[in-house]
C-alpha cells in the first residue's frame, strides 16, 4: 500500500523549496536554504492553515523589510493568469501563503495590496486576504470590486462577488454590510446574468449566505430576480435557493 498524502503535507517543506525556487531569480538575497529549514521546523503539527500562515510568516522574515519591496518581489514569481475556471487548489495552491502574506502584512497599504491581490486571484483566491481591507476601508474598497465586477478578467468579476460573501466558508463573518446590504447588492446586479459558472456559482452562494444573515432582503433581490428572462440570472436564482424557500 502506497503512503496517505494530503494536502496539508503539500505546505511544508515541499512549498518552501518551490517558493524558494521562485525567489531566488528574482531577489538574489533571499536565503533559501534557511527558509527551507525554517519553514518545515515551525509547521511540524500544524493543520492546513495554521501552514499557510506559518510560510507566509517566514517569507516576512526572509524578504526586504518594506512591505512594497517585499510584496514586489512576491507578485514577480506568479507567472501568467489561471486561464481555467479552478479553486485554490489546483495548480496554483502554492500561492495560498502569498495571499496570506498580503492579508497579514499590507493593511497600511491600501493601493498596493489591493492591486496586490488582484493579480493573486487570477491565479488562485483574493477572497479571504481581502477580507481585512474591506472591514479598514469599506468605501474604498467597494469602489475598486465595483470596478472589478465590470472587468473582462472572469477572476475578477468571481472575486467581486466572492470576497464580499458574509459567511465565506473558512473566514471569520464579514458583518460590515448585515444590517445595510444594499452597497454589496448594488454590485451583485452587475454580476446577475454573467455567463461564466465560476462566477454564476459565486454570486449564487453568496446570496444563499445572505438568506442566513439577513434573509428579508435577499428575498426580496431573489424574487426580482427570479421574474427575470435572462437564463444565467434564473440559474443564479434556482442555485442559491436549492435548499431554502423563498416563498416562505
Amino acid at each position: 500500500m502506497g503512503t496517505t498524502y494530503s494536502i496539508t503535507d503539500k505546505f511544508g517543506k515541499e512549498l518552501a523549496a518551490l517558493l524558494a525556487d521562485k525567489i531566488k531569480p528574482v531577489f538574489p538575497e533571499f536565503s533559501s536554504d534557511a527558509f527551507i529549514t525554517d519553514v518545515k521546523t515551525s509547521v511540524n503539527g500544524k493543520s492546513y492553515t495554521q501552514r499557510v500562515e506559518v510560510i507566509a510568516d517566514k517569507l516576512r522574515d526572509y524578504l526586504p523589510e518594506l512591505y512594497i519591496e517585499a510584496v514586489n518581489v512576491l507578485l514577480r514569481i506568479l507567472g501568467p493568469p489561471n486561464p481555467n475556471e479552478t479553486g485554490m487548489f489546483t495548480h496554483y495552491y502554492w500561492v495560498l501563503p502569498i495571499g496570506k502574506f498580503v492579508e497579514k502584512y499590507g493593511i497600511d497599504d491600501f493601493q498596493a495590496s489591493m492591486g496586490a491581490i488582484a493579480e493573486i486571484t487570477k491565479r488562485n483566491t483574493g477572497e479571504y486576504s481581502i477580507r481585512p481591507y474591506i472591514r479598514k476601508y469599506p468605501d474604498a474598497s467597494l469602489a475598486m470590486i465595483r470596478e472589478w465586477a465590470q472587468s473582462t478578467d472572469f477572476h475578477l468579476r468571481r472575486l467581486a462577488s466572492e470576497g464580499l460573501r458574509p459567511k465565506l466558508p473558512w473566514a471569520p463573518k464579514l458583518d460590515t454590510f448585515i444590517q445595510n446590504p444594499d452597497p454589496v447588492f448594488s454590485i451583485l446586479e452587475l454580476l446577475k446574468e454573467d455567463e461564466v459558472k465560476f462566477v454564476k456559482k459565486s454570486v449564487a452562494n453568496h446570496l444563499t449566505d445572505w438568506l442566513k444573515v439577513n434573509r428579508d432582503p435577499a428575498v426580496a433581490l431573489l424574487t426580482d430576480w427570479s421574474t427575470s428572462d435572462n437564463p444565467h440570472t434564473r440559474w443564479i436564482v434556482k442555485h442559491a435557493t436549492r435548499k431554502i424557500n423563498i416563498q416562505t
